[in-house]
């Protein structure tokens, strides 16, 4: 006798979806009723596939690291400095602004806007957001052909400083071709040797 029902959705599906949710509204923004209606299932197949809403949020900001958030990751594996900050400052205009995906980050509204209840939540981000940052630093402090004037530490905590400012400003209404002229005016302050 087989084990039990097959699920009557694809949890890949549901997952993206709930993303989505979570990428738009925020941890503490979105609801329970607007996941289970986004993910076409009840709270009951939600718990059974998922877990709780802090699960599910867990769930979804690993899709969103290793999906949209990905360019991050793949920019430290640029050929030299320049590159991986100008990948860095690019990629982020078009996460938080591109056509195809929800203004602003996931990252960046989860450690804005979460109170008491959102700790498991806000932990997590800000737990990426670290790693982010320290596996920026050691990338910048194998670059040979950044300005002098750059100490690796500091240029990481700048360039995370610079794409949660785009974020911010994506999920304000700022278009893309603004933020991108914004993101050149800063690249040109970073990595001018002038300057």
């Amino acid at each position: 006798m087989p084990g039990g029902r097959p699920r009557a959705f694809d949890p890949d599906t549901a997952l993206d979806q709930a993303l989505d949710v979570f990428w738009r509204n925020g941890f503490e923004g979105t609801s329970m009723a607007e996941l289970t209606a986004a993910m076409g299932i009840n709270k009951p197949s939600l718990y059974a596939a998922f877990g709780n809403k802090e699960e599910l949020f867990t769930k979804a900001l690993a899709r969103y690291l290793d999906g949209p958030g990905a360019y991050a990751t793949a920019a430290l594996d640029a050929d030299t400095g320049r590159d991986v900050v100008e990948r860095l400052i690019h990629g982020a205009v078009e996460l938080t602004a591109g056509a195809a995906t929800p203004p602003g980050c996931l990252c960046v509204k989860t450690v804005q806007a979460t109170g008491p209840d959102a700790h498991a939540a806000h932990r997590d981000a800000v737990a990426v957001r670290k790693a982010g940052e320290a596996a920026l630093r050691r990338r910048l402090e194998q670059a040979t052909d950044l300005p002098a004037r750059h100490d690796p530490a500091t240029l990481a905590a700048l360039i995370h400083t610079i794409s949660d400012g785009i974020a911010v400003q994506a999920a304000a209404g700022r278009s893309r071709a603004e933020l991108r002229s914004i993101a050149d005016s800063a690249l040109h302050g970073i990595l001018d040797h002038r300057a």
